[in-house]
């Protein structure tokens, strides 16, 4: 593998930092003197690391006044925006931003699956929502996180859409950070079990509509648990 320049370098650490939240939106990152100092490269290096996120619009470079973090909402890089997501502090925003994005993608692959998906990959359906009652049972976050992933993962290969499955495939990584931190709630892991059930048995009846409904309610579901188990619950 290619060493990154020193230019990728410095964007990269200086990209860290924002996403740790040392510069928060609207907030300047160091002038060049510091950064160059800091990273013991040229302030022409420095130069170019900043043009690098100015040019993802990360940063907002106003001249005469300095370099400034833009909100997430206006970055241009999916890489840095998935990193972000990731990586990040909690991002009440970002996490319900998430699920909307779920279901403009979901919900429509579950309608085009319902009348492509095969008996057999019905029957796996039906498994992977078994191994999410029995991983339920036994507190075994990560088999109910892998199960749930496995569903879904599934209906958009069924819905044989090449566009649904490729686009879904950058968002794996957060989606199963996400997963794992609201499938530690007990209560959220109960109602994807029935929601889960009610998308195989909607998939099994053939019936687009239906299937589309099943999945978006199990959106909504999901976006009120958020909200109510996760994003309201007082900080650890």
């Amino acid at each position: 593998m290619a060493r990154k320049s020193l230019v990728g370098v410095v964007a990269d650490e200086l990209l860290d930092r924002i996403i740790a939240g040392e510069f928060p939106p609207g907030s300047p990152v160091p002038g060049e003197l510091e950064l160059s100092a800091r990273h013991d490269v040229s302030r022409m290096t420095v130069r170019e690391a900043i043009k690098t996120l100015e040019a993802q619009h990360i940063l907002s470079v106003e001249r005469g006044r300095g370099t400034f973090v833009n909100p997430l909402s206006r970055w241009a890089s999916l890489e840095a925006v998935l990193r972000a997501a990731s990586e990040g502090t909690n991002d009440a925003a970002t996490a319900v931003q998430l699920i909307e994005l779920r279901r403009m993608l979901e919900s429509g692959a579950c309608e085009l699956a319902a009348s492509r998906i095969s008996d057999a990959d019905l029957d796996t359906l039906r498994g992977q929502v078994e191994s999410m009652r029995t991983a339920h049972e036994h507190h075994d976050v990560a088999a109910f996180v892998a199960a749930d992933l496995a569903f879904h993962d599934l209906i958009l290969r069924a819905s044989e859409n090449v566009f649904a499955a490729v686009l879904f495939a950058p968002l794996h990584r957060v989606l199963e950070r996400r997963r794992t931190q609201t499938s530690e709630v007990r209560e959220i892991q109960a109602h994807a079990i029935e929601q889960h059930g009610k998308i195989a048995a909607a998939l099994a009846t053939r019936d687009p509509r239906l299937a589309r409904d099943a999945m978006d309610a199990h959106m909504q579901q999901t976006l009120d648990d958020l909200r109510t188990y996760v994003l309201a619950a007082p900080a650890g």
